[in-house]
């Protein structure tokens, strides 16, 4: 990769956490680029439309380029319409917050969502296209689970795990914790956290699978006021048929990429 192409990348991914924007000096300094070299790269990505500065001299801020980039991109590849209707029905059972994340090689992103139609009380609606953190969230651990203990400890360890600072206070923080949210979780068919990704909040997820291959996942979040272990048992029925449903016709969306050869 060119040095300008991995710098210019650089600057939307780092720009992508500070959705405040960040001054030139930092931005330059966080990103151990030549100041003169950071400027030029946000003045081609300013006029290309990916940043603005929020005032003459100010801080760079992201545009909703990227967003509308990828939006259309989920719209083209068709994971809307298949997805839709199964998020929607099982947010409506559940009434709570659904989402679907997808597995692209080493990495698992939220790509669409379903909100249970609560009238009061809390919700709870993370971003999409966030890389879910594999240590300590549901989704994360829905994948891990269908993988070897090897595999899965190689991939967390490339992500870094999440502490309880950043996350719950129940985030496994060791490798042994780990293993025993994933043989758990492989026990039950599906992944289970409490008090693991946030504070106050319950999760549950399920594999989704093409050719006994995970493809994505669909999870289930909520405050553990309501989500609390035996309503999740409760409802785990209705995620594991939803994700068994969407497994067949996930050929339908590019977005799943296609089986390895010798798969089928």
């Amino acid at each position: 990769m060119s040095i300008a192409l991995d710098r210019g990348l650089s600057v939307l991914e780092h720009l992508v956490r500070h959705p405040q924007g960040l001054p030139l000096t930092l931005l330059a300094s966080e990103l151990d680029i030549p100041h003169s070299a950071c400027h030029r790269l946000l003045g081609e990505l300013q006029r290309r439309g990916y940043v603005r500065q929020a005032r003459k001299q100010g801080d760079y801020v992201l545009t909703t380029k990227m967003v509308s980039l990828g939006l259309g991109f989920l719209s083209s590849a068709g994971i809307v319409d298949i997805a839709e209707p199964l998020l929607e029905r099982l947010a409506q059972s559940s009434g709570e917050l659904v989402r679907l994340s997808i597995v692209d090689e080493d990495r698992l992103t939220w790509v669409a969502k379903s909100q249970g139609m609560r009238q009061t009380g809390l919700r709870y609606d993370p971003d999409m296209g966030m890389d879910a953190r594999l240590s300590c969230t549901a989704s994360g651990h829905a994948w891990l689970m269908t993988l070897t203990d090897e595999r899965a400890l190689e991939l967390v360890s490339r992500q870094g795990f999440g502490t309880p600072a950043e996350y719950g206070p129940k985030a496994p923080t060791t490798i042994k914790a780990l293993l025993g949210f994933l043989h758990a979780a492989r026990v039950r068919g599906y992944a289970m956290i409490d008090e693991v990704f946030a504070p106050g909040m319950a999760a549950m997820a399920a594999p989704v699978f093409r050719r006994k291959e995970a493809i994505g996942v669909i999870s289930i979040a909520g405050p553990r006021a309501r989500l609390g272990n035996a309503r999740m048992h409760e409802i785990a029925p209705s995620l594991l048929a939803a994700a068994a449903e969407l497994g067949p016709v996930s050929n339908a969306s590019s977005l799943f990429g296609r089986p390895p050869l010798g798969k089928g």
